[in-house]
């Protein structure tokens, strides 16, 4: 590889990674992983983010090699995605936001690998980690993608480093999440878990708007 290409491969990583990582956010969903975790001892919950890691690893190398094809195969455009995506994040940070005490944070309880699997994918993957916003920039990169031999294989050796370290990134902040709820202290994790569910039902109702933006121009018809 000459020096020219690594440069190009870096750069192109540093992309994937800017691109990717504010709206995969793991330190910000580390709480809310925490939450929906709750029921697991540091060794499920460690299993859980491992899986969660690798299943947002498979969706982002899906939705920037395929995604695109996808889509227009079943005539589904991204601004739908966006706004159907948006209702189920919006649906679990609600959910989260009215929940009891109690519910957040039930008893531990042994580690059922069936189970975990499940969790792990759905809500803890998709869509809470890779939600609709970041296959949205997935698809978008993969889109971007050129038709030649050469530049293909650079950018897609990029993607495929750049959306390995954005879930590595994942894994540790989930992995490591029970450290930070140990430095904020129980009322402090009750806070952070409770501010974090709102935020992330105001994601929700962002993603809907971008989509629904996209699709009929409500931020042009807004007054200023």
């Amino acid at each position: 590889m000459t020096p020219a290409e690594t440069e190009g491969l870096v750069e192109g990583t540093l992309l994937v990674v800017g691109a990717l990582l504010p709206i995969i956010n793991p330190v910000g969903h580390a709480p809310i992983f925490l939450t929906l975790t709750a029921d697991q001892d540091a060794a499920g919950r460690a299993v859980l983010a491992r899986k969660v890691a690798i299943n947002g690893f498979i969706l982002l190398l899906c939705a920037m090699f395929v995604g695109d094809y996808v889509l227009e195969f079943f005539g589904v455009s991204i601004p739908v995605v966006q706004v159907a995506g948006g209702l189920v994040v919006a649906g679990l940070g609600w959910r989260m936001l009215a929940a009891k005490e109690e519910d957040l944070a039930p008893p531990p309880a042994a580690i059922d690998p069936a189970a975990s699997g499940v969790r792990a994918f759905y809500p803890l993957t998709l869509p809470l980690t890779v939600g609709p916003g970041a296959l949205s920039v997935a698809i978008t990169i993969g889109a971007n993608f050129p038709s030649t031999v050469q530049p293909f294989i650079m950018d897609a050796g990029s993607a495929i480093v750049g959306a390995l370290l954005v879930c590595l990134t994942t894994f540790l902040c989930f992995r490591h999440a029970q450290r930070l709820s140990a430095l904020l202290g129980t009322a402090g994790t009750a806070v952070v878990m409770r501010l974090s569910s709102f935020i992330l039902l105001c994601i929700g109702v962002q993603i809907i708007y971008n989509g629904l933006d996209a699709l009929f121009g409500i931020g042009r018809l807004a007054p200023h």
